[in-house]
């Protein structure tokens, strides 16, 4: 838990109704909400979404605040994309979450993405010149799509434009909300 006060800082998390990791999920939103910020979840529509637990077992189940259609980029400050396989792989072909993460990279603001969930910025044409990190079955998309890929449990890079936060998988949750708290603090 940070002690960072993020009061009055708004996060805009996109995923599936299924299949998003639990804990790449329920643990970021936990912690921003606790550090006072407000956050939303948005995802393909308003049914329940059910995560999983290392992509295969049954998590808990989350309530989205907002749907990807509905959500305005433009009220936010920090665009947050768990992974999960299942997830990941159906959010890239989703129109509106391309359209929201492009929109936080065109204005400046940051993105944090987490295990696979980096699909999305490769499929959006975000990752070219950027360094990151990810699940290590995406690196071969991430080179072929113009990135650097590391091996590190968090990389942070400003590089064209905006700040891109990424992690492996939850073992590196805490460097990556480390991380997340310091790109809404800056």
């Amino acid at each position: 838990m940070s002690d960072t006060d993020l009061s009055g800082r708004r996060v805009l998390a996109v995923v599936t109704n299924y299949g998003v990791e639990q804990d790449e999920l329920v643990v970021p939103v936990d912690h921003l909400r606790a550090a006072g910020a407000t956050v939303d979840v948005a995802a393909v529509d308003d049914a329940p979404i059910e995560t999983l637990v290392g992509d295969k077992d049954p998590g808990s189940t989350v309530r989205p605040t907002t749907t990807l259609g509905a959500a305005d980029a433009d009220g936010y400050d920090l665009l947050l994309v768990p992974g999960g396989t299942l997830n990941a792989d159906t959010l890239r072909l989703q129109d509106d979450a391309l359209r929201l993460v492009k929109a936080f990279a065109s204005s400046g603001r940051p993105v944090a993405a987490i295990c696979h969930g980096p699909w999305l910025l490769v499929e959006a044409g975000l990752v070219t010149g950027k360094r990151l990190t990810s699940y290590p079955s995406l690196t071969t998309d991430v080179r072929n799509a113009g990135g650097t890929w590391v091996d590190e449990e968090v990389v942070a890079d400003d590089a064209q434009g905006f700040r891109l936060v990424t992690s492996r998988t939850p073992d590196d949750l805490k460097a990556f909300l480390q991380e997340i708290d310091t790109a809404l603090t800056a």
